[in-house]
């Protein structure tokens, strides 16, 4: 025979309904941290953008203006009222289609800071890259649409050389920049802005729009601001750009931070959150009272019922408006004893007391707990309250008498 297990379930109730918050819990979470991941990622994977502090990002770009008292913005997606006008700073990296940076169609300047190296993640320091190559020219012009691509030519200088900006009337512009394999950018349609010693454009802006094109970014990335030159450098060139009062906006959706639509964040964002938590209290009640109910739910029964349960309802009606009903346990024990003697085989003539005796005897015998006499005098003296209990207590003898179980 196997052994019966010594426990009441594999698991106790609180085990249960911690396990099943905890999911729930879970799940929700998971959910929210899903519809914020784009705003949770700290960028800090050495990309060419505001979020990172390798070489080639521009988030000390950032922390210079920011500490200037400049008004910075980095955008994830569409632009606040206040921003309209505002400078946009797209630093694209190679490999983006054009069909991305024709998007940016704003009132204010665009400037697009051409990709120029080539990075690897630098396995000793997160964050940090190594810069192996300088890009090829037609793949760094390759991130502009083609409509503005026409014409430029993109030249690579050789070597590491100081160098100091200009307008083309001869202002010079912020301080001396040591550039590795400096680049400059030139073509029909396109207006100079600023040149180099050597009198090369090295930013220009469309002769129709308001689009500016910057040669080579480390005028403005990380090692460009290195020295105190390279920050006086960067910022002259951004105050050139940009119209006084106005925000400087660092794109950060070319990158993949975007902030996307979402259902999840639709409903645990103003004004709807107070939707959201009526339905989560009323998703608790039930289930609260799903957990407390005992048993399942009783179907819905007829009005007025049919058949012998109909028949059994309407006498039982009658009796309890009539206030008889302990006027029944006499009867009911009556039909107990003619039910087991007949059921014993007791003789054929014993009525009244010589069956009662005859079935006190039986009853005696088979130790049974009690005895009819002591059960019809609590049947006599029965009030309504006792009914139950004394008709319980006569078929338990009954079962005893005839050996069965109680």
């Amino acid at each position: 025979m196997s052994a019966k297990s010594g426990g009441n379930g594999g698991f106790s109730p609180m085990t249960m309904v911690v396990l099943v918050l905890v999911g729930v819990i879970s799940i929700a979470g998971l959910g929210v941290l899903s519809a914020y991941a784009p705003e949770l990622k700290k960028g800090d994977d050495g990309g060419p953008h505001a979020l990172s502090r390798s070489s080639v990002g521009y988030a000390a770009l950032v922390r210079l203006l920011q500490g200037a008292g400049e008004p910075v913005l980095t955008s994830r997606g569409n632009l606040p009222t206040a921003a309209e006008g505002g400078l946009i700073v797209l630093t694209p990296a190679v490999g983006l289609s054009p069909a991305d940076l024709g998007a940016f169609d704003d009132n204010g300047p665009v400037l697009v800071v051409l990709p120029k190296w080539r990075a690897v993640p630098d396995p000793r320091h997160r964050g940090w890259v190594r810069t192996l190559d300088v890009e090829a020219e037609q793949g760094a012009l390759s991130v502009l649409p083609e409509a503005l691509r026409k014409g430029l030519v993109l030249k690579t200088g050789a070597g590491e050389h100081a160098v100091r900006l200009s307008r083309p009337t001869g202002q010079a512009m912020g301080g001396r920049v040591r550039i590795r394999s400096p680049r400059t950018l030139a073509g029909p349609g396109w207006t100079p802005v600023l040149l180099n010693e050597t009198g090369q454009p090295v930013l220009v802006m469309h002769a129709k729009t308001q689009t500016y094109v910057l040669a080579d970014p480390d005028f403005l990335n990380t090692q460009g601001l290195k020295t105190l030159d390279g920050a006086r450098t960067a910022v002259a060139i951004l105050g050139l750009i940009r119209a006084p009062d106005t925000p400087v906006i660092f794109d950060l959706t070319l990158h993949g931070f975007k902030r996307t639509r979402s259902l999840i964040r639709l409903a645990v964002e103003p004004p709807l959150l107070g939707a959201t938590l009526v339905l989560v209290a009323l998703g608790l009640l039930a289930g609260g009272q799903a957990a407390v109910r005992f048993g399942p739910a009783r179907p819905t029964r007829r009005a007025v019922a049919l058949g012998k349960t109909a028949l059994a309802d309407n006498t039982a009606g009658l009796i309890r408006l009539a206030r008889r009903e302990h006027r029944m346990a006499p009867l009911y024990a009556g039909l107990i004893r003619t039910s087991a003697a007949r059921a014993i085989g007791a003789p054929r003539g014993l009525e009244g007391q010589a069956l009662d005796d005859f079935l006190d005897r039986a009853s005696t015998t088979v130790g049974a707990a009690h005895t009819y006499s002591a059960l019809a005098d609590r049947a006599r003296d029965a009030s309504a309250s006792d009914l139950m209990r004394v008709a319980r207590d006569l078929h338990a003898w009954k079962q005893e008498l005839i050996r069965g179980r109680p």
